[in-house]
């Protein structure tokens, strides 16, 4: 009898492991920069981590939040509204003490989301070890995604000196909209221009538009407005693959 209890448990404990191993893992990305200088500040855009994120828990995902340094990841305070911070009180919890992303087995993920915020544009698109992991899974043909100024992430990947976004269709937060939003003069650089002059097959919306850009393993959003779209693109994606 004794025998059988150990072969109920071995099997229990073996499907287990089988049903961890077919979760789909995602690895989140986000900025640690949280100033564009002194008296202006800026961070990661909230909705374009939470919206993500809660859907892809959700789905049942296994999520992995990490930033260049690990520990906390400040938000833009003009993404913090408070019926939101409520609703999203989880994704929240989940930029408290993120993974240090040169210790993360990225390897074993099958998706990476790059959200945006203006952070990005002053770490992420010079990140070494995010660059690696770019080329990494385009090597693989892992699925790699960036919202809104997210994709200055992606500036982050060469091989062999070309850019990764050399020929890619892809979109970004547009010049159109840091007019729109006034921010034109803080921000480091136009993104969308870096992207083009990168190599990047540039396709824009209309300022405030849903826009999601699909090209093969490479999913990309426009703006915070298409973080619900953005979501569900990466989710259809992950299902048919």
């Amino acid at each position: 009898m004794p025998e059988n209890n150990n072969e109920e448990i071995f099997e229990a404990e073996v499907c287990e492991v089988c049903e961890f191993e077919k979760t789909k893992k995602i690895l989140m990305v986000v900025t640690q920069a949280d100033h564009f200088d002194n008296k202006h500040k800026t961070g990661l855009w909230f909705e374009e981590f939470a919206v993500p994120y809660l859907a892809f828990i959700e789905q049942g995902y296994a999520v992995t939040v990490a930033t260049p340094n690990g520990g906390k990841a400040p938000l833009d305070p003009a993404s913090e509204k408070l019926l939101e911070d409520m609703k999203w009180h989880k994704a929240k919890e989940a930029l408290g003490d993120t993974e240090q992303l040169n210790t993360v087995n990225f390897t074993a993920f099958n998706a990476l989301v790059l959200p945006g915020g203006h952070g990005p544009m002053f770490d992420l698109y010079k990140n070494e070890t995010l660059g690696q992991i770019i080329n990494d899974f385009d090597e693989r043909k892992k699925l790699i995604s960036a919202i809104c100024h997210g994709p200055a992430g992606l500036l982050s990947a060469k091989k062999d000196g070309i850019p990764f976004v050399n020929g890619r269709k892809l979109t970004c937060f547009t010049n159109e909209e840091e007019y729109y939003y006034k921010k034109e003069n803080l921000t480091p650089f136009f993104l969308e221009d870096a992207l083009k002059d990168a190599g990047a097959e540039f396709v824009d919306g209309k300022a405030g538009e849903v826009n999601i850009i699909e090209d093969e393993n490479l999913i990309t959003g426009q703006n915070f407005q298409s973080s619900k779209a953005f979501a569900h693109a990466i989710i259809n994606y992950l299902d048919r693959n």
